[in-house]
């Protein structure tokens, strides 16, 4: 695996908005945010992030109050150039998506293949559903 996904408490989650929304004008200008879509199957909820020259353990993705949070740091080439263009992003990124509805944290997947993290969260239906 991955990508270790953890469910925090919500003692957590207040303070980390908090934090982002005193010192937003720093967030913005460091952080980038990769290309990511979110789909959902029958089955689950499906995130897929664009994010080629990683390693598998340089991601973290956090699941608080609803909200996935993909964090990580792709690591720029030591030496000294001079560019004609550049594009590719480097340094410290993150998202945060909003999911539609619950998810049973226990069976969430991650897999890094060829460029992107795919991360599957299975749906949590309730009991009812379940019995029908």
């Amino acid at each position: 695996m991955p990508t270790i996904v953890r469910k925090s408490g919500s003692a957590v989650f207040p303070t980390r908005r908090e934090i982002l929304h005193a010192v937003s004008w720093q967030v913005r200008s460091h952080a980038w945010s990769p290309p990511t879509d979110q789909y959902e199957t029958d089955e689950a909820y499906i995130v897929r992030v664009e994010i080629a020259g990683m390693r598998e353990d340089d991601f973290e993705v956090a699941l608080e109050n609803n909200t996935l949070f993909i964090s990580g740091s792709r690591p720029d080439l030591p030496e000294r150039r001079a560019y004609h263009q550049m594009e590719i992003r480097f340094g410290k990124f993150s998202t945060a998506l909003g999911l539609p509805g619950p998810v049973n944290i226990e069976h969430a997947r991650t897999e890094y293949k060829d460029g992107f993290l795919t991360i599957t969260l299975p749906k949590r239906h309730s009991r009812s559903a379940e019995v029908e």
